[in-house]
């Protein structure tokens, strides 16, 4: 490296960024004012996401694909979700320049702004009956508009988070960034279920869904200006000064720990794939086999959103006393069971779909709380911000960009076994990873 550590944050902030941070010099934030931020940001970018999970199977399927059964309209909406995913890792590449070159603000400020404004956007999508393919056509773009404003919404945040908790919380402190998810999935669920609930279905199809992709760049906004407030701290000014959120080249990063992000990716790959399988995936098994009311089991999920959180919660006591490798391992042989168990319990009608939904949901909890940068700490410092975001886009594009996709694909062709078998497959990927992992000695506790 050329430059050295200090140069290296004065090169990469605004003025207003540097400004700020002299100004905030004398305040102290502590973990508790950093988490709060973490947890708004996490919330509105998740909530971006099962808006466009839940419309992916009530909305576009109809909208888009009018002559196809209701099946195949369904996979082919899955196809287009998983644009996003791919688009991830190109995100974070182009943003990451952007941060090296106007500072983590100006990154900040474009990746949220294109994230509302590509959800926003959706709102305004017209039908196939009225523009043709051309809306399909719109709808890829603004899906992977999403996937690159997500490589960018990356901020270092969460590894400020963890770098001022203390020794023996790593693991309570690692768990808050994850409590995005089910609060982001909570206030989409229930805006989902109220519009459904309450409108005719013609309405909803019409003009009701479009709503929730409005709030979605509202909320971004709020989100933007709370990771904004933290960006500006003198803690962050800090951290870059001293290399631990360093946006370095992705090629250098490959270089030196390209082994770590491989094994990180993998890592959580029962964790994301058991994320869509309870969400997105459930909702279109119980809409499309069950026949059950949507706007109803939306409510059933949210439930299972608050077991999630709960869970979640759980996780970061267990882990602080028994190490987030061996929760992670027991995690995956619970799920490993339950793949096994639970079609054979559904189809002797022991088990309903909502017990299984609420199931899922509590177990996500407990993995999916220590999931996200598990390897971390094995990044050296001056690569462990570009390598965490690198292992992130990994591991959502492959334990989760196609789980629904896959997961349906096999729900109709061998029944709830199949999918239970992927589940199994990805199950068998964290433990043996994990296991791969200790015997090279790699540190998979703090």
């Amino acid at each position: 490296m050329n430059q050295t550590t200090e140069n290296y944050a004065t090169a990469t902030s605004s003025g207003l960024e540097r400004d700020a941070r002299q100004q905030s010099a004398g305040d102290a934030h502590d973990p508790g004012q950093i988490a709060l931020g973490v947890i708004i940001g996490r919330t509105s970018e998740f909530f971006d996401f099962f808006v466009y999970c839940i419309a992916s199977v009530l909305v576009f399927p109809q909208l888009l694909f009018p002559a196809e059964s209701a099946l195949t309209g369904t996979m082919y909406s899955f196809a287009i979700f998983s644009l996003a995913f791919i688009a991830r890792p190109v995100g974070s590449l182009v943003f990451m320049t952007v941060d090296r070159t106007y500072g983590r603000g100006v990154k900040l400020t474009i990746a949220m702004f294109m994230l509302g404004g590509s959800t926003a956007a959706m709102a305004f999508l017209p039908s196939f009956d009225s523009v043709g393919v051309f809306a399909i056509y719109l709808l890829c773009a603004f899906r992977f508009l999403q996937g690159l404003a997500w490589g960018g919404a990356w901020d270092g945040l969460a590894s400020l988070l963890a770098l001022n908790s203390p020794d023996n919380r790593k693991g309570w402190y690692a768990m808050i960034p994850q409590l995005g998810a089910p609060l982001g999935f909570m206030l989409a669920s229930s805006l989902f279920a109220y519009l459904i609930l309450t409108l005719h279905p013609d309405d909803f199809l019409a003009f009701g869904w479009r709503y929730a992709f409005f709030v979605a760049f509202a909320i971004n906004v709020v989100a933007l200006f709370a990771r904004l407030r933290l960006v500006a701290t003198s803690e962050f000014g800090h951290l870059l000064e001293q290399n631990e959120l360093h946006a370095a080249r992705v090629m250098d990063t490959l270089k030196h720990n390209g082994r770590t992000v491989l094994l990180g990716a993998l890592v959580p790959m029962v964790s994301y794939a058991l994320f869509h399988l309870v969400t997105v995936f459930a909702l279109s098994w119980v809409y499309l086999y069950a026949e059950g009311n949507a706007g109803q089991f939306l409510l059933t999920q949210g439930v299972g959103a608050v077991l999630c959180a709960f869970g979640i919660i759980a996780s970061g006591f267990i882990a602080d006393q028994l190490g987030r490798r061996r929760l992670l391992g027991y995690s995956a042989g619970i799920i490993l069971a339950g793949a096994i168990l639970t079609p054979l319990l559904y189809t002797y009608n022991i088990i309903n779909e909502g017990m299984i939904v609420l199931g899922g949901f509590a177990v996500l909890g407990l993995c999916f709380g220590q999931a996200a940068g598990t390897l971390a700490s094995n990044f050296k410092r001056e690569y462990r911000y570009t390598g965490s975001a690198l292992t992130s886009d990994l591991a959502w594009l492959l334990g989760a960009g196609f789980a629904p996709l896959i997961a349906l694909y096999l729900c109709d062709k061998f029944g709830l076994p199949g999918v239970g078998a992927y589940l199994m497959s990805g199950a068998v990927v964290t433990l043996l990873v994990l296991q791969f992992n200790k015997q090279f000695g790699a540190k998979t506790t703090d």
